[in-house]
């Protein structure tokens, strides 16, 4: 039977091989150097067999010595109805056994009076049927979509290209505000070509549009930190589909940026791996060596408060991850972003970030010392005139020494507070601070302020445990 393929590459590696052998057997014939009875002979080959080879090799060339395959290869001897009844039964129930699909097909064909099929042919039957046909009946839509649907893998080709943006809960437990035992939530933008970290937000809320736009708004501008460079406005941000992410504010400074957003399919979260296995590397080089990661079962005595959290996990991304090199990139995160000078796209003005900011739902009236907020007093020369009226105020809850005031929709001034202006403290120092405050009360305890106490909590590393009263001693003078 003559081979109806054209070209030796329609053949598979193993059937070229045994072809390449039966030629090195005739080539002392080919050559003129031995005939094919003493080639016979020597190799234990039938003549006949010889001649067909020579025959097939000048007619087609080492194709014509590849092994025919039969042109009824795999297919059934059954009647069509009962392949198509066996197909069905097991794709009906995952828990047919090829013995019950047996005994149903045996049943089946004395109604309908055909041939009774083997076993071992129903077993061919269901062996045959691809894999992912089964795996779609019995595991469901959204199994076989992550196992066998393709994936777009996005890659950049240069920093700012494209940043990913993720939420996850860590797998830590730790001390919240008020002393409670609670699990954090991270959010991180990565950018995709250096995986350097642009921005991060650790909340115990869970994801939210705020978080997200409060993400991005540190990610965009400049950091007050030489070791993180990374800011500027990206060409692309690819996230998941969650509300958080299309939330109205978002897209409409996404417009504003010309940044295109870019979610993956609802229900679907592949092709963001690069974040995803950024988090794998949290747990296993962050979160592994503190006290109260899940795997570790200690106790609740052990566990860190919510600031030193805070602080181990800025040290990590920014001082660790960001300078470490990376197996996949071969240099550093923060190297790699600086690659050939690159100067990043920046926005106008810090206004033009306003949206990403929080906003008061509720106006707040100018006072004829400055707007009170959060017990602290806000003030800017351009307040003056506006004594009296009610405005809207945005602030970052990650820096609470500045405010920026809206009236009538319009920006109006930046308003600092001049208590905590020369310090970086955000919202959560100011909860702290206050707790710790009404534990001094309860204790009868003259208490400092909360603006003091924070002020010693950053310079000094203040902490109430050490707080002692000051008694007076009686001074003793020896006699001379």
């Amino acid at each position: 039977m003559k081979n109806k393929e054209k070209y030796l590459t329609n053949f598979s590696e193993a059937k070229r091989k045994k072809a390449t052998q039966k030629y090195n057997i005739i080539k002392p014939f080919i050559l003129g150097e031995q005939s094919l009875s003493s080639i016979s002979k020597s190799k234990g080959i039938a003549l006949s067999t010889l001649y067909r080879w020579n025959k097939s090799y000048k007619e087609q060339g080492l194709k014509g010595l590849i092994y025919a395959t039969r042109a009824d290869k795999g297919t059934r001897k059954i009647e069509p109805k009962i392949i198509d009844e066996i197909e069905r039964l097991a794709l009906m129930n995952k828990r047919n056994s090829i013995a019950t699909i047996h005994r149903k097909i045996t049943n089946y064909c004395k109604e309908n009076n055909f041939d009774i099929p083997s076993y071992k042919q129903i077993y061919s039957v269901i062996k045959a049927m691809p894999k992912s046909v089964i795996d779609f009946s019995h595991q469901g839509e959204k199994y076989y979509q992550n196992k066998y649907d393709l994936i777009q893998i996005r890659e950049s080709s240069r920093p700012n290209e494209i940043w990913q943006a993720d939420h996850t809960l860590l797998d830590i437990f730790i001390l919240d505000q008020k002393g409670n035992i609670n699990r954090p939530w991270l959010t991180i933008i990565m950018d995709d070509y250096s995986r350097a970290i642009a921005g991060y937000f650790l909340s115990f809320d869970a994801p939210n549009a705020q978080n997200t736009a409060l993400t991005l708004h540190q990610a965009i501008w400049n950091k007050n930190d030489t070791n993180w460079p990374v800011c500027g406005i990206p060409e692309k941000f690819y996230t998941d589909h969650g509300s958080d992410f299309t939330s109205n504010h978002m897209e409409q400074v996404a417009i504003d940026l010309k940044i295109n957003l870019m979610f993956s399919k609802v229900g679907v979260p592949r092709g963001r791996g690069k974040i995803e296995r950024f988090f794998q590397t949290v747990n296993q080089t962050f979160l592994e060596q503190l006290p109260g990661y899940i795997n570790n079962n200690d106790t609740p005595s052990n566990l860190i408060d919510f600031h030193n959290f805070e602080e181990k996990l800025r040290y990590f991304l920014i001082e660790d991850y960001n300078q470490k090199e990376h197996s996949a990139i071969h240099t550093t995160p923060i190297s790699r972003w600086n690659s050939n000078h690159f100067f990043p796209n920046m926005p106008s003005s810090l206004e033009q970030l306003d949206l990403l900011l929080l906003e008061i739902p509720k106006s707040r009236k100018v006072h004829s010392d400055g707007i009170h907020f959060q017990g602290f007093r806000y003030s800017n020369t351009n307040l003056a005139a506006y004594v009296g009226e009610y405005v809207l105020i945005r602030y970052n809850p990650n820096d609470m020494a500045e405010i920026r005031v809206f009236y009538r929709d319009e920006f109006l001034c930046t308003a600092i507070c001049p208590e905590i202006a020369d310090y970086s403290i955000d919202i959560k120092d100011i909860q702290h601070a206050r707790s710790q405050r009404r534990k001094h009360l309860k204790q009868n305890i003259a208490s400092p302020s909360t603006t003091e106490l924070i002020k010693e909590e950053k310079n000094c590393g203040y902490s109430p445990q050490e707080t002692t009263k000051n008694v007076k001693k009686l001074k003793r003078y020896r006699n001379d």
